[in-house]
């Protein structure tokens, strides 16, 4: 930052001489006075009011698009184009192969046709975790900067980001990984009970198996809103305190001590102003789409005409830029609402905005590099 720049990023305020007489003048500051600094840019420098949680994730994309809009729609374009290509290509090719196999063969080549589709799904879902980590720390280090007043460029958060990429993408697989293995088991058990429990009791096990199947869900769904809220802070704690993953659950889980459901509270919000704007916005497209359709082809229109495949493709192409640009709206918010959240947090119980206040002043007085980073817990500044 050059020393002409106003270190809050924000308009130098201009003077107007001394005001006319007769109006009442406030009297100078004493010279030993204190004044706390003025909220140098995202969030101010306190414990936030509920009404500040739920807007300030807006105010980040507002803030600051090139840098965290552009980030969430490259890696969500991305993940879709390779999604696309790969999972389209090899099933264009792996089942491909089933019409032109022998009526011997044909069990074999479909089920090894599923086989590949299956492994090369991996692919993607590697990818996403991969840009949803990314993004994720992005959004952290925009955040956490955006507080003290800086406003860094795609590829200064981008770097910052890597730093801490591998412990995230850790964090995600993990959780996709027990999000999966405990979808698979509820469906298991319950699959295995109307199989083996139809031989000994008749049709009574289907109405079992659903029953499990209906209660495991019900089980799931709570289990995940509890165990995500506790650990919502992770992804804010291996980047801004460069923690380990395990270390990180431990970490989150105790500032969400007594904090549980203001913390739910602010993360549902967000999520269900999101979606229920997302569907506003959607419900018409696809209407529009479906009305386009029937005005061009009236009395319907045979599914390998050159005109058919063409409208499908302008709508199908319409559809897809504008769920691009919504789930990179949604991803920005959501995310940074997390690291909101987490900043929060550590003011109300560690007295962090007392750190971020010094680290304001101290670069206002142009000796910011002499003060640790105020985001790092005491033991590790100590360190």
């Amino acid at each position: 930052m050059s020393d002409n720049q106003n270190p809050y990023g924000g308009i130098p305020q201009a003077s107007f001489g001394p005001p006319p007489a007769g109006y009442p003048q406030m009297p100078p500051p004493s010279p030993g006075a204190w004044a706390p600094p003025p909220r140098p840019g995202l969030l101010p420098l306190r414990p936030l009011s509920f009404g500040t949680l739920l807007g300030a994730p807006f105010q980040v994309l507002r803030r600051n698009p090139g840098a965290t809009f552009g980030s969430a729609l490259i890696t969500q374009l991305t993940s879709t184009i390779v999604t696309v290509f790969v999972i389209g290509g090899v099933g264009i090719l792996a089942f491909g192969r089933i019409d032109s196999a022998l009526p011997e063969d044909r069990d074999a080549v479909t089920a090894g046709a599923w086989a590949t589709l299956i492994l090369a799904s991996l692919i993607p879902i590697a990818l996403s975790i991969l840009s949803s980590a990314l993004l994720q720390g992005v959004l952290v280090v925009e955040v956490a900067r955006g507080t003290l007043g800086e406003k860094n460029r795609m590829g200064v958060l981008w770097k910052a980001a890597g730093r801490r990429l591998w412990p995230l993408v850790a964090w995600f697989a993990v959780l996709l990984g027990l999000i999966v293995i405990a979808v698979g088991a509820v469906v298991g058990l319950a699959v295995l009970i109307g199989v083996v429990g139809s031989a000994a009791i008749g049709d009574a096990a289907i109405g079992i198996a659903i029953g499990i199947g209906v209660l495991g869900a019900l089980t799931l769904i709570a289990a995940g809103i509890w165990l995500g809220t506790k650990t919502a802070l992770v992804p804010s704690i291996i980047v801004l305190e460069r923690r380990g993953m395990i270390s990180s659950i431990r970490r989150s889980w105790g500032l969400t001590n007594g904090s549980f459901w203001k913390t739910f509270g602010v993360l549902a919000l967000i999520s269900v102003i999101l979606s229920v704007a997302s569907q506003i916005i959607t419900t018409p497209v696809s209407f529009i789409g479906g009305l386009v359709t029937s005005f061009l082809f009236p009395t319907g229109a045979s599914a390998d005409s050159a005109s058919s495949i063409a409208v499908f493709v302008a709508v199908y192409a319409v559809t897809l830029i504008v769920t691009l640009i919504l789930g990179s709206v949604t991803a920005v918010v959501q995310s940074s609402a997390v690291a909101v959240v987490y900043i929060d947090l550590r003011m109300r119980r560690e007295g962090l905005d007392l750190d971020l206040m010094r680290y304001v002043e101290a670069r206002h007085a142009g000796g910011w590099h002499d003060v640790p980073d105020p985001y790092l817990v005491s033991s590790q500044r100590n360190g």
